[in-house]
């Protein structure tokens, strides 16, 4: 299961993600993120990855989609999903022909 939660304040719209970022639910994140980011105008869009377990090829892909605007802020909550995330970006780097990894 996944949870995605909306939470808006004047200076920012939050997008709190829970559980497993697997398919399906990973099309319904994108979906999720499309319809907020139309909604949200002027303010910054964070996306907050909570307590999520398990993160399969189509979450990852929605995370790179995510990185490659540039846009969104993605705090990480849990040792887990900073790995994940550091093995996306070296994966990104590796892609674009950058071959060293902070």
């Amino acid at each position: 299961m996944l949870k995605i939660s909306l939470v808006d304040d004047a200076r920012q719209r939050r997008v709190i993600v829970e559980g497993k970022l697997i398919t399906p639910w990973a099309a319904e994140l994108r979906s999720a993120l499309r319809k907020g980011k139309s909604r949200h105008g002027d303010r910054e869009l964070v996306i907050e990855m909570k307590h999520v377990t398990t993160i399969s090829q189509e979450g990852e892909n929605v995370i790179l989609e995510l990185n490659k605007r540039g846009r969104n802020s993605i705090p990480l909550r849990r040792v887990f999903s900073k790995h994940v995330v550091k093995e996306l970006t070296r994966r990104a780097r590796r892609n674009l022909g950058h071959e060293q990894v902070d």
